[in-house]
């Protein structure tokens, strides 16, 4: 596989028609803020009640009448793991449709060059660590991802696909587990640092005396500040070409224990933590290779601590401590 190259005669101009696919996600609304405090004066964005990306004939006529250069395929159904054990069929299905919608008519449509958002968990649950983007689909999957895992791979290989045979401009990037402002608090749905921003503010505004998190606290994972994803984005598609995957991390991850530490440090929580090994784990440490991507000339540069009080202090502001709090499960442009 070409694992792709660094392109200097690509870059976005400020009245390119640019589509973002799920703007109000994590992602999406990081792409969106971006885009916009750099002056760029047409980006696309729709609502899911504005244009549902499962349906074919809704995403084909959009992009008849839009006529986008550029897209960023940041829509996804996504969650934890306790919604991917709950939703499996929701999982596959939603995002095989969404993506197989958007990146064939980007291709009929004419776009330029389009990014597709994978994930880590794509990666095999006994992965070799750190993960390099040539470890993908050499051993099984982690299995209480592995529908989603599964149309992720897909997306990927749809991309690869098409540049193949009708010499389209698709890349795939692969984010390691990503945190920040609009992120998905609800309990049952949402990634362990929201998860746990959530439950050490609710704590300490409830005057508890502990806080019980899932699982061992052995696993280890990798967190990236979403505004560093969105710069990461940004970059790729000015500057990389080729079928090669890249990974988009920090290089460096924590266990579970030492993160639910940081984060009761930051809220000021002064109660125990407690872990309940009898929930699951997941896989038992998630660190991406990054170094593909820091040859291209991209790093991150928002500290986890600093991200993570940017974070608490948006949660209290937004989102507010207390039983009632939380979002509904992320679907793509909600």
């Amino acid at each position: 596989m070409d694992p792709g190259r660094l392109c200097h005669n690509n870059m976005l101009e400020k009245d390119s028609r640019i589509y973002i696919a799920g703007h109000r996600g994590l992602v999406g609304s990081a792409l969106l803020r971006r885009l916009e405090a750099e002056g760029f004066e047409r980006p696309i964005t729709r609502t899911h009640g504005e244009l549902d990306l499962s349906r074919q004939a809704e995403v084909e006529g959009f992009f008849e009448s839009e006529r986008p250069d550029y897209v960023f395929l940041a829509a996804a159904r996504v969650g934890g793991i306790l919604a991917n054990s709950t939703y499996p069929a929701d999982f596959i299905r939603d995002n095989l449709r969404i993506q197989t919608n958007v990146i064939d008519a980007a291709y009929r449509g004419g776009v330029k060059k389009l990014l597709f958002l994978g994930s880590s968990c794509i990666y095999p649950r006994d992965c070799p660590q750190p993960m390099k983007e040539e470890h993908l689909l050499t051993g099984p999957l982690e299995p209480t991802n592995e529908p989603y895992a599964v149309a992720k791979i897909a997306g990927i290989k749809m991309c690869e696909a098409y540049n193949r045979q009708y010499g389209t401009r698709f890349v795939s990037v692969m984010p390691t587990n990503l945190y920040g402002p609009g992120d998905n608090f609800d309990l049952e749905h949402s990634h362990v640092l929201a998860a746990l921003i959530r439950k050490f503010c609710d704590a300490k505004a409830a005057g508890a005396g502990s806080v019980t998190v899932w699982g061992t606290g052995s696993p280890r994972r990798e967190f990236l500040h979403v505004d560093d994803m969105a710069d990461a984005c940004v970059f790729v598609m000015e500057h990389y070409e080729g079928d090669g995957i890249l990974n988009i991390g920090t290089g460096k991850d924590m266990t579970i224990q030492e993160l639910a530490g940081l984060i009761r440090d930051v809220v000021g929580f002064k109660g125990g933590i407690r872990f309940d090994p009898a929930r699951p784990d997941g896989t038992p440490q998630k660190l991406l290779d990054v170094s593909r991507l820091a040859s291209l000339g991209w790093k991150s540069r928002i500290p986890l601590r600093e991200g993570i009080e940017a974070t608490c202090t948006w949660y209290r502001d937004n989102v507010g401590a207390g039983p009632g709090g939380g979002v509904s499960m992320p679907r793509e442009g909600s």
